[in-house]
C-alpha cells in the first residue's frame, strides 16, 4: 500500500492530509509555518507536529510516506522553499515537493483545468491559469504592502476606522467605550483603554488576530465593522478581476463554468465577504461564476503528492 502526504502551512494553522491511493486516511490541524511570520522554530515545530499527529492518526509511521507536497506561503522565495523542505525531510524518507499555497488551492479547486483561485486567511491572493497553461497572479506581496481583504488587512483596516471616528468626535473615550467594534477588540488584544489599542497597533503586525473581532461586532450589529468586511469584499474581487482580464480577456461570451473560487478563512467564516465578492466579480462582467463552496488546499497538496509519484 502506498501513502500520501499533503501539506497547507498558512500564517494561522497548518492542515496535513494523508491518504492511499484513492482515499483521505486522516486530517489534522496544527500551528502556523508560515516563515516569514512565525519564524524557523515556530514553522518546524508545527510542521512536524503536523506530520507526526497526522501519521499517527492514520495509523501509519512517517517513514511509510512515499511522497509529500507541501503549500507554503513564501514558498516563491527558494531559501523558505528549501527550509521547509528540509524540515519535512527531517521525518519523511520519501518524495518532498515545496510549492506556493496558490498552487494546491488552484490544484483543489480546478484540477489541472482553467480557473482562478482568490484566496483570502491571513494573506490574500489571486491565481489563476487558462486552458493553455498561461498562469497569472495579482496580489500576495505581503502584510505590509499589500494582502487587501486578508484578516491581517481586515484587521487593519477595522482600526483605521475606528480611529477615523474617533477623531471625528467631540468625547474620543466616550465614543471609543460605546462602540461594540472597539468592545470586541480590547477582548481580542487583552486591552483596557484606547491608548493600548494604539500602542498595540503600532507595535507589530497582530491584526490578523483582530478578524474574529471584527467578525463578532458585525454579527452584534455594528455598521462599521459591516463596513470594514464589504470593503475587503470588494477588494478581493478586484484582485479577482485582475487575473481574469490576464488570462480570460477575449473569452468572446465563453467562459468556463464557475470560474472562480474561493479558499481561506475570511471567505469561510464571513458571509458578508463572499456576497460582496460574489456580487462585484458579476458587475465586472455578467458571465463570472463563482463557485459557492469554499476550497480545502490541502486537498490540493494530497493530490500533487498522488501525481507526483507517478
Amino acid at each position: 500500500m502506498a501513502y500520501y502526504l499533503g501539506i497547507d502551512g498558512g500564517g494561522s494553522k497548518t492542515t496535513c492530509a494523508v491518504g492511499d491511493e484513492v482515499s483521505l486516511l486522516a486530517k489534522v490541524t496544527a500551528g502556523p509555518s508560515n516563515i516569514t511570520r512565525v519564524g524557523e522554530i515556530r514553522a518546524r515545530e508545527a510542521l512536524q507536529r503536523a506530520i507526526r499527529e497526522a501519521c499517527a492518526a492514520a495509523h501509519i509511521a512517517p517513514q511509510e510516506v512515499e511522497s509529500a507536497c507541501v503549500g507554503a506561503a513564501g514558498a516563491g522565495s527558494e531559501e523558505n522553499a528549501a527550509f521547509v523542505r528540509d524540515i519535512v525531510a527531517e521525518i519523511i524518507s520519501g518524495e518532498i515537493e515545496v510549492v506556493g499555497d496558490m498552487q494546491i488551492a488552484r490544484i483543489a479547486a480546478f484540477g489541472e483545468g482553467p480557473g482562478v483561485i482568490v484566496i483570502a486567511g491571513t494573506g490574500s491572493i489571486a491565481y489563476g491559469r487558462d486552458a493553455e497553461g498561461r498562469t497569472a497572479r495579482a496580489g500576495g506581496w505581503g502584510f505590509a504592502t499589500s494582502d487587501e481583504g486578508s484578516a491581517h488587512w481586515i484587521g487593519c483596516a477595522a482600526v483605521s476606522a475606528l480611529l477615523r471616528v474617533i477623531d471625528h468626535s467631540e468625547d474620543p473615550e466616550a465614543t471609543a467605550e460605546a462602540s461594540l467594534l472597539f468592545g470586541e477588540m480590547k477582548a481580542a488584544w487583552d486591552l483596557r483603554s484606547l491608548d493600548e489599542l494604539v500602542r498595540a497597533a503600532n507595535a507589530g503586525p497582530r491584526f490578523a488576530r483582530l478578524f474574529p473581532a471584527v467578525l463578532a461586532a458585525v454579527n452584534a450589529g455594528d455598521i462599521l465593522a459591516e463596513r470594514v468586511l464589504e470593503q475587503a469584499g470588494r477588494e478581493l474581487a478586484q484582485l479577482a478581476a485582475i487575473v481574469v482580464r490576464r488570462l480570460f480577456a477575449e473569452h468572446n461570451g465563453n467562459l468556463p463554468s464557475a470560474l472562480l473560487a474561493m479558499a481561506g478563512g475570511v471567505f469561510r467564516h464571513s458571509p458578508t465577504v463572499r456576497e460582496v465578492f460574489r456580487h462585484e466579480v458579476r458587475k465586472l462582467d455578467p458571465l463570472l461564476e463563482v463557485n459557492q463552496q469554499i476550497v480545502e488546499p490541502v486537498a490540493g497538496a494530497l493530490r500533487m503528492a498522488r501525481v507526483g509519484k507517478k
